[in-house]
């Protein structure tokens, strides 16, 4: 559907491509000026952060389960949350900051609070902070999902709004995931709007990434050696075939020549750091590849329906029981997390890894050992 729309230059479904509101998750469309807010999508700048530390297996294998604990404990985790420190950070001093102002004051005053707020906090959903050892070197390595949270969440519905003839803080009508997509012209005063506003998501969430991964390093007395950071809900200007156009990756990782990635799989599954390869095949999906292992089974399927004055689920197909002995066979300490973020709810990421071999070479496998996710029953609107 979506290349049906506006000055399409050609897309792409990734391997792990499943539904998504307006663009499917996994999908890449490539526009000619223009820019879809629906196609980047709610969580503006979704994507991972990790590092290699200077710690290896045997320095923690005694002490991974306090370690998970008190990540649990210092990170914020679940909807709506504040840091539990007030974070200083120059963006919030940046001038880009003035673009909501020219909406309005009160929306200037009020998203700039919210993202002061939670900056560094993680989310719910598919979230996660995760301690991860390359098996073949005893390397530990630790990784962060997230994206722009509640002021990224606002950014999208705004602009949604302003695009569809509303006002930036009105309540947007309920509209199915087969809702076309939105499209902005560049060039237009308001695809500028949008584009300063979604640049500014963007390093909100690469700061918040940062500061969690300070967080854990610090919890586990270790230091950074090297670093893979990218967004994969992004609108991005390239180049391809001799032109500039805008990219719009809706859960997809960048994958140009050389171009080093993070990619998780589910809790009980390998995740990887991938290169982008100099090759046709990945000229041809635009140099555009999976963000993760992609969902098999829906959120409500796998946990039920949750009864939200009750606070209780009915309907489920996956038990915590099958969820916790499946994630102890995988040797993982899991902090957090429902049923319908279980491993039976995703491919093997290895499959859709295969999938894209001709596009991407991996160059680190990683294992989880411990994950740290906000607790089952938790409804998050900020993610996508």
């Amino acid at each position: 559907m979506c290349l049906n729309y506006g000055n399409v230059a050609g897309g792409v479904l990734c391997a792990d491509g499943h539904y998504g509101y307006s663009q499917p998750v996994g999908g890449v469309i490539v526009y000619d000026n223009q820019i879809s807010p629906s196609g980047v999508g709610y969580d503006i700048a979704c994507g991972n952060k990790a590092v290699k530390t200077n710690l290896k297996y045997a320095d923690i294998k005694d002490n991974i389960a306090t370690i998970m604990d008190e990540i649990a404990k210092r990170i914020s985790f679940g909807i709506g949350r504040k840091n539990k420190e007030k974070v200083d950070h120059e963006l919030f001093d940046a001038p880009e900051w003035e673009v909501y102002r020219e909406i309005g004051k009160h929306e200037h005053d009020s998203l700039k609070k919210l993202a002061q707020d939670q900056l560094g906090t993680v989310g719910s959903g598919n979230h996660f902070v995760d301690v991860l050892v390359e098996e073949e070197t005893g390397d530990i390595w630790i990784a962060n999902h997230f994206g722009s949270r509640g002021f990224g969440h606002k950014t999208a519905s705004g602009f949604l709004n302003l695009a569809n003839g509303r006002k930036f803080s009105d309540r947007a009508p309920g509209e199915s995931m087969e809702q076309p997509p939105t499209l902005i012209d560049l060039d237009s005063e308001l695809g500028e709007m949008y584009y300063t506003a979604m640049t500014l998501a963007g390093r909100y969430a690469y700061a918040g990434r940062d500061y969690v991964i300070k967080q854990v390093l610090d919890i586990m007395e270790a230091e950074a050696l090297f670093e893979v950071h990218n967004h994969h809900n992004y609108a991005w200007k390239e180049k391809h075939h001799g032109k500039e156009y805008i990219v719009v990756r809706k859960g997809a990782t960048p994958s140009a020549p050389g171009q080093l990635g993070f990619i998780g799989g589910s809790m009980a599954d390998i995740s990887v750091i991938v290169r982008g390869k100099d090759t046709s095949e990945n000229k041809q999906a635009f140099y555009s590849t999976v963000h993760g292992a992609g969902r098999i089974m829906s959120r409500t399927k796998a946990a039920g329906r949750m009864n939200w004055k009750t606070r209780k689920r009915r309907g489920g197909v996956i038990s915590e029981e099958q969820m916790n002995k499946a994630v102890r066979a995988y040797g993982v300490e899991l902090r957090g997390a429902g049923t319908d973020e279980s491993p039976f709810v995703y491919r093997k990421l290895q499959d859709v890894l295969d999938a894209h071999a001709e596009t991407i070479d991996i160059v680190h496998l990683l294992k989880p050992i411990g994950v740290c996710m906000a607790g089952a029953n938790e409804f998050d609107p900020y993610k996508d």
